[in-house]
């Protein structure tokens, strides 16, 4: 851990990661999916059923990043990941359902103590981003749904690969503008914060499930409870 004093001095710019951690994602989908798997006839646990779409997910991406065979665009990594879900739970569904599902990614609302911690943050001076896994059209489309203008929002589709490759976080620093080391990556999960620490980035762990970091060599800087404790932390 790393004396918020040192962080305050040294920090320009946060970036955060946006699925999971500025909106909330497993609530948000499960909320959406749980009407459209009861009318399915599917008796599961809806939150069962978002889990495995997002673990899915995130194990094609990986796939995707370490092929190094070209991008795949988040959208259509969704896209089989709900199918392959769908089939696991053996339900029957068309194309269209399973590209709907996976548009309402783009709907998610932020988590409740995000908007008002953003604000205080650029209120103290940092410059603030975004850098998503998601297409670039769907984090556009995301924007007013989350009600928060960040001074960059990018996709890792500029870099060519999902995080944690260490491109996308060079590229968020393209970007942007600044230096590695005086940006401060946020995210809601382990595998971001060291992908970023690995760059060189420092990384603010956001705890909100109460989870253990794992003995990495590239520990994260701050660990907070949520968006309020950072904000309090670092303005």
């Amino acid at each position: 851990m790393t004396d918020p004093e040192i962080l305050k001095r040294e920090i320009k710019i946060l970036v955060f990661d946006q699925y999971g951690t500025v909106v909330d994602m497993q609530k948000g989908l499960t909320e959406i999916a749980a009407p459209f798997l009861k009318k399915k006839g599917w008796d599961g646990n809806p939150h069962s059923f978002v889990t495995w779409w997002r673990r899915t997910h995130f194990e094609n991406s990986m796939i995707d990043a370490l092929c190094d065979r070209g991008h795949t665009p988040y959208r259509q990594i969704g896209h089989r990941a709900v199918s392959v879900v769908m089939d696991r739970a053996g339900i029957d569904y068309t194309r269209k359902e399973v590209e709907w599902l996976v548009s309402e990614i783009e709907r998610l609302k932020p988590f409740p103590d995000v908007i008002k911690a953003l604000g205080k943050l650029r209120k103290a001076g940092y410059k603030l981003a975004i850098l998503s896994n998601g297409d670039p059209d769907m984090l556009a489309a995301a924007g007013p749904h989350i009600g928060f203008r960040f001074d960059h929002v990018i996709s890792v589709a500029e870099a060519g690969y999902f995080k944690p490759h260490w491109a996308t976080y060079a590229t968020a620093c393209d970007i942007t503008g600044f230096d590695r080391t005086s940006c401060l990556f946020v995210a809601n999960h382990e595998f971001d914060c060291v992908g970023a620490k690995s760059f060189g980035m420092r990384a603010a762990f956001i705890d909100r499930r109460k989870r253990p970091f794992g003995a990495w060599p590239e520990q994260p800087d701050l660990i907070v409870a949520d968006f309020k404790e950072l904000a309090d932390t670092l303005a």
